[in-house]
C-alpha cells in the first residue's frame, strides 16, 4: 500500500542520515591534528636547548632566577645568561614581537597578570604554557609613618575578601577579551554528536510516520466507501434481474428462458449461480388475476425473494418471499 511504502522511505533515510552523520564524525575525530605544546612546565623547557627563552632585562623576573636556589631555575638562569644571542629584551612589548616572529622557537618569560592579558589580545596567536613559577602579591607603596597605610589595607582586603578583585580581573581580561573565553584555543576537542544535531532527521521521521498514518486513514475510507457502493449495485442488480423475469401476466417464465438473464459483473456472480441452480414452475392460469401471477419457487435466493417488484399484468405489488 503507498502508507506501507511511506513508512519504508521515511525509515530508510532516517537510518541513512544516522549512520552517515556517525561515520563523518568517527572520521573526524580519528584524523583530528591536536595541538600540544612540547612544554608544559618549566622543567620541559630546562631539559631541552631547541627553543630559546628569556625574561626582561632588569625586571621582577629577571631577578627571580638570579636569586632563586631550586635546581631547575638555577639551570635556566645559567642558559639564559650565557646565550648567544641575548635572550633578554628591552620591553614586554619587544618580547612578544620576538614571540610570534619566532614561529614557536623563543619562549617569554614574564608575570601571569601581563601574560594573561597579552594572551586575550589580537591576532590571538599567544599562549600562556604551565602554572606559574612563583606567587607573589602585589602592593600599593606609601610613604613611612603615613596615616593612609592602614585604611588602604584594610580596602585591599576587604575586596579581596568579596571577590571583587577577581571579578574585575574577569571583566577586564576575559569579558573584554579580543580572543574569546579563556580556555578557548588551549584544547583541540572533537565535538560529540549530540540530539540538537539530529534533531532534524527526527522531526522527518516523526512526520513521515504520521504521513502515512493519514494516508492509510484516507486508505481506508475509500476502501469501504467502494465497498459499500459494490454492495449497493449487488442489491439492485437482482432486483433488476427479477423484475425483468416476470412476464406482462404476472407469470414467471420457463428455466430455459431465465437462463437469457445473465447478471454482469462479479458482484452479481453468485446471483447468477443460484438462480441457475433454482427450479422455476410456471403456474399458468385462464386470466389476468393476481392469483394466476404468482411464481412458485425451490431455494430461490434470499437476496432475490426479499426483492418487490410491481407486477404488470395486474398491478400489484408481489413479494417473491410471500408466495
Amino acid at each position: 500500500s503507498l502508507s506501507g511504502r511511506i513508512v519504508g522511505g521515511v525509515w530508510w533515510f532516517f537510518t541513512l542520515i544516522i549512520i552517515s552523520s556517525y561515520t563523518a564524525n568517527l572520521a573526524a575525530f580519528l584524523t583530528v591534528e591536536r595541538m600540544v605544546s612540547p612544554i608544559e612546565s618549566a622543567e620541559d623547557l630546562a631539559k631541552q636547548t631547541e627553543i630559546a627563552y628569556g625574561t626582561l632585562d632588569a625586571g621582577s623576573t629577571k631577578e627571580f632566577f638570579r636569586r632563586s636556589k631550586i635546581a631547575v631555575f638555577e639551570k635556566m638562569w645559567s642558559y639564559m645568561k650565557s646565550a648567544d644571542p641575548s635572550v633578554f629584551v628591552k620591553t614586554t612589548d619587544e618580547g612578544v614581537v620576538r614571540v610570534r616572529k619566532s614561529k614557536g622557537k623563543y619562549a617569554y618569560l614574564l608575570e601571569s597578570t601581563m601574560n594573561e592579558y597579552i594572551e586575550q589580545r589580537k591576532p590571538c596567536d599567544t599562549l600562556k604554557v604551565g602554572g606559574n613559577l612563583d606567587s607573589k602579591g602585589y602592593g600599593i607603596a606609601t610613604p613611612k609613618g603615613s596615616h593612609l597605610r592602614i585604611p588602604v589595607n584594610l580596602a585591599v582586603l576587604k575586596l579581596n575578601e568579596q571577590a571583587v578583585l577577581d571579578k574585575l580581573k574577569n571583566k577586564w581580561w576575559y569579558d573584554k577579551g579580543e580572543c574569546g573565553s579563556k580556555d578557548s584555543g588551549r584544547k583541540d576537542k572533537t565535538s560529540a554528536l549530540s540530539l540538537s544535531n539530529v534533531a532534524g532527521v527526527f522531526y522527518i521521521l516523526i512526520g513521515g510516520l504520521g504521513l502515512a498514518m493519514l494516508v492509510a486513514l484516507v486508505e481506508f475510507c475509500y476502501k469501504s466507501r467502494t465497498e459499500s457502493r459494490r454492495m449497493k449495485v449487488s442489491a439492485h442488480a437482482a432486483q433488476a434481474f427479477h423484475c425483468s423475469a416476470l412476464d406482462s401476466s404476472g407469470a414467471s417464465a420457463p428455466y430455459t428462458e431465465l437462463q437469457n438473464y445473465s447478471l454482469y459483473g462479479a458482484e452479481s456472480q453468485s446471483i447468477n449461480d443460484a438462480l441457475r441452480s433454482s427450479t422455476l414452475t410456471r403456474v399458468s392460469g385462464n386470466g389476468s388475476g393476481g392469483e394466476n401471477g404468482r411464481i412458485v419457487t425451490h431455494d430461490f435466493p434470499k437476496a432475490v425473494q426479499t426483492l418487490p417488484c410491481m407486477s404488470h399484468g395486474a398491478g400489484m405489488g408481489l413479494s417473491a418471499s410471500g408466495m
